[in-house]
């Protein structure tokens, strides 16, 4: 079907959150600033909503620039036990 990444890596997650935070803070602070200016607490609270907006965008999706570093995951071992019981199993049915 379609063949869509649905995961970031760790890096990549890092970024995200970075970046989201600065977006948030500049919008906030840019905000504050014009509010102050014109006097209306409610255009502060637009720019704020813009910077939310704005910030989810580009950082909730899983776009390609938070999947440059995967991890190489190691191949599962065998586990002991199991081994050796399955092991144990074939010596029983080669004696009867």
């Amino acid at each position: 079907m379609l063949n869509i990444a649905t995961h970031m890596d760790f890096e990549g997650q890092g970024r995200a959150e970075k970046l989201s935070r600065v977006i948030i803070t500049l919008f906030g602070a840019v905000g504050l600033l014009w509010g102050y200016i014109i006097q209306q607490f409610s255009q502060t609270v637009y720019i704020l909503i813009a910077g939310v907006v704005l910030a989810s965008l580009l950082t909730i999706p899983p776009w390609p620039i938070y999947r440059k570093k995967p991890l190489n995951w190691q191949k599962p071992r065998p586990d002991s036990q199991t081994t050796q019981s399955s092991s144990d199993d074939t010596k029983k049915k080669k004696k009867n």
